[in-house]
């Protein structure tokens, strides 16, 4: 079986898996369960691996670390939680508690004290921040689950046992990342399936892999990865698929206001194999209490941040004398915080670095503080390119968003706009970029040439003249696919026809008198 063979086997089973235990419990709310336990299967499974090869180099082939005694277990403790940043019990492995699962009658209260256990395993230690609350989505105790114990049992009995029956491989080979993948396609389904509340924070793959792509144009590494409203963290996990975690040297950073999502892209992390030194991501609102002031600046920005959002703007006096927004004398609009987005990330990116942003499409063309961020932007020559998508993109939103590529270091003074509104196939109910509609746009901002149609470089003092309008319809001439139509010939031919229908007319008046005169 080849690997996107294995792969689409995996999904129909999670499909299936999902289909039969929902019942009660609504499906985006139900997702933290199957996340969760495939989380808590993956730090079992990784846990062990780590111990049973260390053991095995010592010469202690017959070591199996899910059959020892807890008491053993803790000789061990200490340096595995250095190493890891976390510590499991054999007991407590999924492994062992899904076989006992079925005949363990306080099976919530033992998920619970497993939970709690694995998180205190990192009190006091600089895993702590990282694996601080990540059980906390998954309430084993909720009536959603069932409104008796025993049956809130069953269903984690049937969650357990068919987590533990997903064929998931060698997860440690890195050309197959298995656990984030069953990851990323229950993110896709459920978002799909839940409208807005699902896509707020998910990015669909094509273009979050379109993102990172192009902010390491030219580089086989680089040092830091960031993202200032990173969701579940599919776009700087992207990064790891494009260049390879261990090129990503000293790590993934990100921070995300909502308090379920920013467990989750912590999870995603773990269950990518990236361990918790190379991932630093921090909860809360980024324009108001940014976290990674001792990090930035980052070679690597990319971010969908949420639309035209409200934030405090120039009702916080304090906001205009932020390094990240002064520049640009003015704040983005206490109705609309797209462009403050666009200004921290700005602030934030190394002199040699490059920022991809998706964007709602007004940021492009609005007036008032808008116009006058652009103005900053386009007059510093901070704008590389600006792609307009196709429609209907994104879980939640049919709009045709764009993205604005920003750096601090360029080799003309001009932007690119690439109109990509028609590079999508349809899939399913919602548009999708190919594998050859990526290429196109990509190579297109690496050639950073006119293409009729498609592509127009335009010097900065064009879009000065036009009031710093960046919308790509303003720059990138439409093809005009409608036929020539030869007026001469349209009206000679319209002419021949009367002279036929005319001789018809005759020829019909004629049998119809001879019809009559019988």
């Amino acid at each position: 079986m080849t690997k996107e063979q294995e792969r689409e086997e995996l999904h129909r089973t999670i499909w299936q898996i999902a289909n039969d235990l929902r019942g009660s419990v609504d499906g985006w709310d139900f997702k933290a369960y199957v996340l969760g336990m495939l989380f808590y299967r993956f730090i079992s499974e990784n846990l062990t691996l780590y111990i049973n090869q260390e053991e095995h180099r010592t010469g202690n082939l017959n070591f199996n670390y899910t059959k020892i005694s807890d008491r053993d277990a803790e000789f061990g403790r200490a340096d595995t939680v250095q190493e890891k940043g976390f510590y499991i019990l054999p007991s407590e492995l999924f492994a062992n508690v899904c076989f006992k699962a079925k005949s363990d009658v306080n099976l919530n209260e033992t998920l619970s004290t497993v939970f709690k256990n694995i998180e205190n395993s990192a009190k006091g230690t600089d895993s702590e921040d990282d694996l601080r609350g990540l059980f906390d989505d998954i309430d084993v105790n909720s009536n959603k689950l069932g409104s008796t114990v025993q049956k809130r049992n069953e269903k984690l009995v049937k969650i357990i046992e068919s987590i533990g029956g997903l064929q998931l491989g060698d997860y440690h080979d890195n050309t197959n990342d298995i656990f984030g993948d069953a990851y990323e396609f229950l993110m896709t389904m459920y978002a799909s399936n839940a409208g807005k509340s699902g896509g707020e924070f998910f990015t669909p793959q094509e273009v979050s892999e379109l993102l990172a792509e192009m902010t390491v144009v030219g580089k086989k590494q680089v040092n830091k990865v960031y993202d200032p409203a990173c969701g579940s963290g599919s776009l700087l996990l992207k990064f790891a698929k494009v260049l390879g975690k261990e090129n990503v040297r000293q790590g993934f950073f990100g921070q995300e206001v909502n308090i379920t999502t920013y467990n989750l892209c912590r999870i995603n992390m773990f269950l990518h194999d990236i361990n918790y030194e190379k991932f630093d991501i921090a909860h809360g609102d980024t324009l108001i209490d940014p976290k990674h002031w001792d990090d930035e600046p980052f070679d690597c920005i990319v971010s969908n941040p949420p639309y035209s959002i409200k934030w405090e703007g120039d009702a916080n006096p304090l906001l205009i004398n932020d390094p990240r927004f002064s520049p640009a004398g003015v704040l983005a609009p206490k109705s609309k915080a797209d462009l403050a987005f666009t200004m921290h990330m700005l602030s934030w990116l190394a002199t040699a670095g490059t920022a991809a942003i998706v964007e709602f499409p007004g940021v492009l063309y609005r007036g008032g503080a808008e116009q006058k961020i652009r103005k900053y932007l386009i007059d510093n020559n901070y704008i590389d390119t600006v792609i307009q998508l196709p429609p209907d993109l994104f879980f939640g939103t049919t709009i045709a968003t764009c993205i604005i590529v920003l750096k601090k270091s360029k080799k003309d003074n001009a932007t690119l706009f690439i109109d990509a509104s028609a590079e999508f196939v349809r899939g399913g109910n919602k548009n999708k970029l190919s594998e050859p509609n990526r290429k196109r746009i990509l190579n297109a901002f690496i050639e950073r040439k006119s293409i009729d149609y498609f592509a127009r470089l335009v010097p900065n003092s064009d879009i000065a003249e036009n009031d710093y309008n960046i919308a790509v319809s303003s720059y990138v001439e439409q093809e005009n696919t409608t036929e020539e139509v030869d007026i001469e010939k349209l009206n000679a031919d319209i002419s021949e026809i009367v002279i036929r229908q005319n001789k018809l007319r005759t020829a019909i008046d004629a049998i119809v008198a001879d019809l009559e005169g019988y």
